[in-house]
């Protein structure tokens, strides 16, 4: 297994693709990939449009806005917390000769909620 760190702003998505794919070493076959945190997430969307990123996360604020009057959890990022949730912190994707085999638009992303922070993402070949 190996990894790369990620550093993120205070919430987006941060395109992880070519970070990913210089681990791969040639690797054809799948890859999972995996996040160890709670408040961020991992994902598969367009990449040459940044206003999709900018749509998205308006809509998960709609869904799961920062102040919440039934927040129970101390630290205050219940909101990051719910976003991951629904976003989920692993994928399993295809590759060929250490290139993710993606549609034309696809990009890998790592979903900021709760930064800036240093991420780790763990990348396993297989």
């Amino acid at each position: 297994m190996r990894s790369i760190r990620v550093p993120t702003p205070k919430e987006g998505f941060v395109n992880i693709t070519r970070q990913v794919e210089e681990v791969l070493e040639g690797h054809t076959g799948l890859v999972y990939l995996f996040v160890p945190h709670t408040t961020c997430a991992l994902t598969v969307q367009e990449g040459a449009d940044p206003e999709v990123a900018h749509d998205l996360l308006m809509r998960l604020a709609e869904l799961a806005p920062m102040a919440h009057p039934r927040d129970r959890h101390l630290e205050g990022n219940s909101h990051a917390h719910l976003k991951t949730l629904l976003t989920g912190v692993s994928l399993l994707l295809l590759a060929e000769g250490g290139r993710f085999r993606l549609g034309r638009w696809q990009q890998v992303f790592l979903a900021e909620f709760d930064g800036p922070r240093t991420r780790e993402v763990w990348v396993r070949p297989l």
